[in-house]
């Protein structure tokens, strides 16, 4: 059964999903989880301008999140490899197909604790919808989350920190017992200007704080995007417009919207890992090119992180090996 109309009511803080109760072993969170039913929404993509329609699917324990997109039905998984470009959008590609802007449904599946999801398009970018998560956490809510037979990847640690950019734009994420995301925006503008936040994610603050921020672009930039063949769907509708000096469709979500939707976009490039991240990223200024750049350092370290915990009997941190917390089996040296 397709559910062919999201409204943005549904997000509003409803925080259980359709998950079934287990018996005995692990409790609910520690298991995979997919989405109970198929869901479909509809949109024209923020940079290319075309219609696209966007089904959500089931998907088996230990897939991930997959992208089958156009009548070829070519798949495209959501992991570090697959990044192709970070200009201006988060672009995946595989197999001859490319899938723009991929960031903001990203967020929402990370925000919402989904495993394994069969994403198909038929076009080439997600449909922008009003330009935040919103709608897609609406669209997962109405699909309702189903827990799998399976445990879920332990969360990967981070036990160093790594750090890109220059001193003017700038991402690193250091260690922490939880993912918080500390972001400042300084923009020399009258309507944006210095904007500052911290976050440690859960579900409720991501529903609540952050998935309702809306990507922005400024007008005089547009001209140029559109020579380049981007912002082509961009409109008042699905993004926030600044003017020379002020917003010019309506009122801002929040005071601070823009360093909002800035930590949302780390929150889903970060899901390009294909499990949750512990660590505290901070950033300044940074797009989702350094966010790309981070995204790769760590899938690179993890390795040897994890290589090393597998051949570790004992860790001065952590004691006995088989002793470790699940959480931190990846957190080794």
């Amino acid at each position: 059964m397709l559910t062919r109309s999201v409204s943005e009511g549904m997000l509003a803080p409803r925080l259980l999903f359709l998950t079934p109760r287990v018996a005995e072993g692990p409790s609910p969170m520690e298991l995979q989880h997919s989405i109970g039913k198929s869901v479909v929404c509809e949109g024209v993509g923020l940079h290319t301008g075309a219609a696209v329609t966007m089904t959500l699917h089931p998907a088996p324990a230990d897939r991930g999140v997959m992208f089958r997109v156009g009548a070829e039905r070519r798949r495209v998984p959501v992991r570090p490899e697959s990044l192709v470009n970070g200009h201006y959008a988060t672009t995946l590609g595989r197999n001859g197909v490319q899938i723009q802007t991929v960031e903001h449904f990203l967020a929402a599946v990370r925000g919402l604790a989904i495993d394994n999801l069969l994403v198909e398009l038929d076009g080439p970018e997600l449909p922008a919808m009003d330009g935040s998560a919103a709608p897609f956490v609406a669209l997962l809510y109405a699909a309702g989350r189903a827990a799998q037979p399976a445990r879920r990847r332990p969360a990967l640690s981070v036990v160093e920190t790594i750090r890109v950019g220059d001193e003017a734009r700038w991402v690193q994420i250091s260690p922490s017992p939880d993912l918080r995301i500390s972001y400042t925006l300084d923009l020399d503008h009258p309507a944006v200007g210095v904007q500052a936040a911290s976050i440690v994610l859960t579900e409720e603050r991501f529903v609540r704080e952050l998935a309702s921020a809306r990507t922005y672009g400024f007008l005089k930039d547009l001209e140029l995007l559109r020579q380049q063949g981007l912002a082509l769907g961009g409109s008042l509708e699905n993004a926030v417009v600044v003017g020379q000096e002020r917003i010019l469709n309506g009122t801002l979500r929040f005071r601070d919207e823009f360093v909002r939707h800035k930590i949302l976009d780390v929150i889903g490039d970060l899901a390009l890992l294909g499990r949750p991240v512990v660590g505290h990223v901070v950033a300044r200024n940074a797009g989702h090119a350094l966010n790309h750049q981070l995204v790769r350092e760590i899938a690179r370290r993890a390795y040897r992180w994890e290589a090393n915990l597998d051949h570790a009997p004992s860790h001065p941190r952590l004691g006995r090996r088989q002793e470790a917390p699940a959480r931190s089996r990846a957190a080794a040296r």
